[in-house]
């Protein structure tokens, strides 16, 4: 213990000295970001895609925006799989070994985004590190070295082909990660790198049972399916029984607000709750103030950020500003240039800045999962802030749900439909719609006006979800554990036909 005590010492003043450059970037974002631009641009001029678009004679950010379109995924496969199938410099130079697998909540083809060795050590591994620098820097007392972190990643399926391989972005960063992490962290690397979730999670319950854990990292609605497991399977009433010293839980790819109530009932004790913003295509953002809902935007990870004004967001004619214009309270489409060869790309995510002096921003929605069919411009963070409220009035808890419009017949207004699997269920089903309708209205002023008398929206209609149900839909798509996210919303009835079906 003594010396374990002297490792967690040694180690937190270590990483604390990033906490100056952390504050040197909050003080000169500008100047960070434009580093990062004509670093890259100069790093990259003698690619394919470099040349093509005349990286070298671009000495302005306006020449940049002139020279190089915004691209979404489909627009920039073509370098992508020349990249995959072997072909140095097509838009960073070398060769790229790796690419993430991903297919994000749809059931579309799968996307492979390059993950250059340079995005991997500047961005993915430095975004662990400062993760642990700033939670050390805001809880000088933590003990996470002398307890294990129980991180819970996604399948390692690599596939090799052309001297280059493709897997799970967190089953990438697992496989590379440096010798001292896998000393600290529980389940085994052998074991997270397992493909098939069932088994992979009885394996990770087997192994993480007898460590002591200290902290947590992973997607909210997959940790929690573990943690309940772990509870049966050791037949204690909360977490904490088991591992008193748990302080903190680090987690993204979803929004945590639906979560909270259940986690502060499952661990049965009050711990941390750090969230973080990362994907195949880099890490983005850090919670970087104790109990706060925003997360600092990490302006020296080798990306740099345009933005689209989603009021004037316009697929044919895609027009972003820079991070020095952006305004505080508006949703935008975020565009990321990466050092991992992506190019002024459409990510598909939208955010709202709550601070200028750092930049801090939330995760709002993304650019294709919303609800418009009326005009009502409904977003992610709309739906969770009324239902978090209507949680609370009506004393229950959520695990899932997806939301959809009923479309208008025969004169009929139409409404959005919603199916919701609860881990306890709201005292009145009733007022919990009425809260979450008010609230939506309270919130979003477009909804509100479409909701004006019933004339174009009726009341939500809400649905109750039998146990397990979105699980066996994930499962039944082949999309259990890992980054798999259940989609929220949707414009039309693709997700939510085939749960009704399932649950009637």
């Amino acid at each position: 213990m003594a010396t374990k005590a002297l490792f967690n010492t040694v180690v937190n003043w270590f990483i604390k000295q990033r906490i100056d450059q952390i504050q040197n970037f909050m003080d000169h974002p500008i100047e960070t970001q434009n580093g990062v631009l004509f670093s890259q641009l100069y790093y990259a001029e003698n690619t394919d895609y470099g040349k093509i678009h005349g990286f070298s004679s671009i000495s302005s950010y306006e020449d940049f925006t002139k020279n190089v379109p915004i691209v979404t995924y489909e627009d920039f496969e073509p370098y992508i799989e020349k990249a995959r199938q072997g072909q140095r410099d097509v838009s960073w130079p070398g060769l790229v070994k790796n690419f993430a697998k991903s297919s994000g909540t749809t059931n579309a083809k799968s996307k492979f985004i390059p993950i250059t060795d340079e995005s991997l050590e500047l961005c993915h591994m430095k975004a662990g590190k400062d993760l642990i620098s700033i939670y050390a820097n805001n809880h000088p007392d933590n003990q996470l070295f002398i307890n294990k972190n129980l991180r819970l990643g996604g399948s390692a399926d690599f596939y090799e082909n052309f001297n280059t391989k493709f897997g799970d972005l967190s089953a990438i960063l697992i496989d590379n990660l440096p010798f001292w992490v896998e000393i600290t962290t529980t389940p085994s690397k052998k074991v997270s790198l397992m493909s098939e979730w069932e088994t992979k999670l009885n394996a990770i319950i087997s192994e993480v049972t007898n460590e002591e854990v200290g902290s947590l990292t992973g997607v909210p609605s997959w940790m929690m399916v573990l943690l309940q497991r772990v509870l049966v399977e050791k037949g204690h009433e909360s977490i904490s029984e088991l591992w008193p010293n748990l302080e903190v839980f680090f987690h993204g790819g979803i929004s945590f607000k639906p979560y909270r109530e259940q986690y502060k009932k499952i661990i049965g004790k009050d711990i941390n709750y750090y969230e973080i913003y990362n994907a195949s295509e880099g890490f983005f953002a850090i919670q970087d103030q104790h109990g706060s809902e925003e997360m600092l935007l990490m302006l020296d990870y080798g990306i740099f950020y345009e933005f689209i004004p989603m009021d004037k967001f316009d697929p044919d004619n895609l027009e972003a500003i820079s991070l020095e214009e952006v305004e505080i309270g508006k949703n935008y489409a975020m565009v990321i240039t990466t050092n991992s060869g992506l190019w002024r790309y459409l990510i598909g995510d939208t955010v709202r800045f709550t601070s200028l002096q750092p930049f801090r921003i939330k995760v709002s929605g993304r650019t294709k999962h919303y609800i418009n069919a009326f005009g009502e411009e409904l977003m992610i963070d709309n739906v969770e802030t009324a239902l978090s409220k209507a949680c609370e009035a009506t004393d229950c808890s959520i695990l899932d749900f997806t939301g959809a419009p009923v479309f208008m017949q025969q004169g009929q207004s139409g409404a959005h439909e919603w199916i919701i699997e609860f881990t306890e269920e709201p005292t009145d089903l009733e007022r919990f719609a009425e809260v979450f309708d008010n609230h939506l209205k309270s919130v979003n002023s477009d909804y509100e006006a479409k909701r004006y008398n019933n004339m174009t929206l009726k009341k939500p209609i809400i649905h109750v979800a039998k146990p397990q149900l979105f699980y066996q839909w994930m499962s039944e798509r082949g999309k259990l554990g890992g980054q798999n996210k259940v989609p929220r919303l949707s414009n039309d009835r693709e997700y939510i036909e085939p749960l009704l079906e399932m649950n009637a």
